[in-house]
C-alpha cells in the first residue's frame, strides 16, 4: 500500500523559509515522478515543481522558480520541498504526489496517482 506523509508546514512571516517534507512508503522512489501541489481556499491544485523518475532535472512552475526547491533523497524514500522568500500569496496547502510507475511529469493533479493528506502553510504579510 503505497502512502505518502507530508510535514513541515506552519505559520511563517513574509519573506521567511520552510522546509516541507514528504515520507512515502510502497514505492520506490525513483521509479515515480513526484510532484508537489499546493490549494488555496476555493482555488484548484496548482502544481509547483516536479521531479521526473530516471531523471536529475526539476520542473518549476513561473510562481515558485528561484524560490523553491525540490529534492529527494530515494534512500530514504523521502522528498522535500524548501521554500524561501514567502509570500502571502503563497498561503495553501501543500501536497506531495507521485505518478504510477514510470509516469511522467505533468501540471494536471489527475496525471498523478497517489497524495498525501496535505500540510498547511501559512504566510502572514
Amino acid at each position: 500500500q503505497v502512502q505518502l506523509v507530508e510535514s513541515g508546514g506552519g505559520l511563517v512571516q513574509e519573506g521567511g523559509s520552510l522546509r516541507l517534507s514528504c515520507s512515502t512508503s510502497g514505492l520506490a522512489l525513483a521509479g515515480y515522478s513526484m510532484a508537489w501541489f499546493r490549494q488555496a481556499p476555493e482555488k484548484e491544485h496548482e502544481g509547483l515543481s516536479c521531479i521526473a523518475w530516471g531523471d536529475v532535472t526539476t520542473y518549476y512552475t513561473d510562481s515558485v522558480k528561484g524560490r523553491f526547491t525540490m529534492s529527494r533523497d530515494n534512500a530514504k524514500n523521502t522528498l522535500y520541498l524548501q521554500m524561501n522568500t514567502l509570500k502571502p500569496e503563497d498561503t495553501a496547502t501543500y501536497y506531495c504526489a507521485a505518478s504510477g510507475r514510470n509516469g511522467a511529469c505533468a501540471w494536471a493533479a489527475s496525471r498523478f496517482t497517489y497524495w498525501g493528506q496535505g500540510t498547511q502553510v501559512t504566510v502572514s504579510s
